[in-house]
Order: C-alpha cells, then sequence, then structure tokens
C-alpha cells in the first residue's frame, strides 16, 4: 500500500492507496507545533477506525507548504512506520511536467501534484482553482507543462481579515450562499460579498487567463469550498476533490 500526504496551511489530507484504488482518506487541521508521537496517536486512530494495516505500506510519499512539518513527518514514518518518506519538489516532476515557471522552485508542492494529476487525466490545457487557504489558480498548456498562474487570498482569509478590521461587522458561516445577491441585511451583504464576490472573482480570472492562453482550457477546482464556490461559478466545470491525492500517487511512481 501507499501512503501518501498533503500537508496544507490550514488542513493536511492524507490516503491509502492499493495500487491505483483510493481506499481512506482524511482532512485533518494542520498542527504546525505537533510532535511525531503525537501525529501517531492521531494517524493510529484513523487507520484503526478504517481497519488500515500500516505493516502493508510500502511507500511513503508527501507534499507540504509547512517547512515546520518535514522533520515531524519525518520522524513519524521512521519511528512508526520503518519508511523514509519522499518529499515532493519540482525535480520530482521533471519527467513528467515541464515548470515554466522563472524560478521552479518557487512553485508550491500541492501546485505541482494539483498539475499532474489533472493533465494526467485530462491531456488538455487546463486552469486548476484550489481553495485553500490560499485561492490559487495553475495553468497547464495542452503540452501538459506547467505555465504559471496566480494567487489570491483565500476565501476565509478574506472573511476572516473583514471580521477583524470591521468591528461592527458580525462574523458569520459563510458555507451557504444567500439566495439573492443584493443582501436585504447585514448577514446575507457579508455572505454575498464573500461568496457571490470570489465566484466572480474566478470567473473574472479564467476569462483573463483564458485570453492569454490563445486556447479554451477545461476549468476543475479542488479544496475545501471548491464545491460551495463552484456551484455559483459560470466557468468552473468539474470539482475534482481528490486531485492532490491522485497526484502524489501518479509522482510516486516515478520517484
Amino acid at each position: 500500500m501507499l501512503l501518501v500526504i498533503d500537508v496544507g496551511n490550514t488542513n493536511t489530507v492524507i490516503g491509502v492507496y492499493d495500487g491505483e484504488n483510493l481506499k481512506h482518506d482524511w482532512r485533518i487541521r494542520t498542527v504546525r507545533d505537533a510532535t511525531a508521537d503525537e501525529f501517531n496517536v492521531l494517524a493510529n486512530a484513523l487507520f484503526s477506525d478504517k481497519g488500515v494495516n500500516r505493516t502493508k505500506i510500502e511507500k511513503i510519499v508527501i507534499s507540504s507548504v509547512v517547512p515546520s512539518a518535514v522533520p515531524i513527518l519525518n520522524a513519524f514514518c521512521e519511528r512508526y512506520l520503518g519508511l523514509t518518506p519522499v518529499w515532493i519538489n519540482p525535480d520530482s516532476v521533471k519527467k513528467l511536467m515541464p515548470i515554466l515557471y522563472n524560478n521552479p522552485n518557487e512553485v508550491g508542492a500541492d501546485r505541482i501534484v494539483n498539475a499532474v494529476a489533472a493533465y494526467n487525466k485530462y491531456k488538455t490545457a487546463l486552469i486548476i482553482i484550489d481553495f485553500g487557504t490560499a485561492t490559487t489558480f495553475d495553468i497547464i498548456s495542452e503540452q501538459g507543462e506547467y505555465l504559471g498562474g496566480a494567487i489570491v487570498p483565500g476565501v476565509m482569509i478574506s472573511a476572516d481579515a473583514l471580521f477583524q478590521k470591521a468591528s461592527r461587522l458580525p462574523r458569520v458561516e459563510i458555507f451557504k450562499a444567500p439566495e439573492k445577491v443584493i443582501g436585504k441585511d447585514t448577514i446575507d451583504s457579508i455572505k454575498s460579498g464573500i461568496i457571490h464576490g470570489n465566484a466572480s472573482m474566478v470567473d473574472g480570472m479564467v476569462e483573463r487567463m483564458t485570453k492569454e492562453m490563445s486556447t479554451t482550457p477545461r476549468v476543475l477546482a479542488t479544496g475545501g469550498l471548491a464545491p460551495l464556490i463552484s456551484g455559483l461559478s459560470k466557468t468552473i466545470e468539474k470539482v475534482e476533490q481528490s486531485l492532490t491525492l491522485e497526484g502524489l500517487r501518479i509522482i510516486s511512481y516515478e520517484i
């Protein structure tokens, strides 16, 4: 079995593959100051709940945008699983995808992994939008080259900044969009601005990027809030929630 882990700024996603089959996956909160022992307690509970036999894990592949996670997960894997994990970086995907960034080392591991998975499945020009701590746009050419993208403050970061800086505005849950864009009270006005506003931002960015690409790309979304925003977007065609885990699986064959 293959264990794959993607460490994001907000959430960590874990998956266990048996061949090409994703047997189990979990989304947990990223804790930057956890110890290897604490992570083992959590992992053991997750594995036990689904009946995963950790002794059958043969390889571990990890992507991370949190540097402090490296020593923690290295220690966990070596101490409790008896395996040294493979960490994703731009060199990991040389054979799979040319990275045409001015400095390839600046591209986040999660963005590379998403790009590899999406192109492997669709084999066409793509815009991949990941709704995480930041909202990222990644652009793939028809030839499977990583062209670049854009980084926008994430939906939740934007909302938190609004609540913190505007003292008279109440903190609201933003997991359901109001029916109308024009809010009739403060709560719905905030929800509309954040949710409908982000959907409109996505459509505007996709339109501008498509013009620069001189082709018609497929537009995919992933990340925790992808289902919410995609339901209001005119340009997002499909939500691919297992994109990062699938990318880690594909790359595992090359490293």
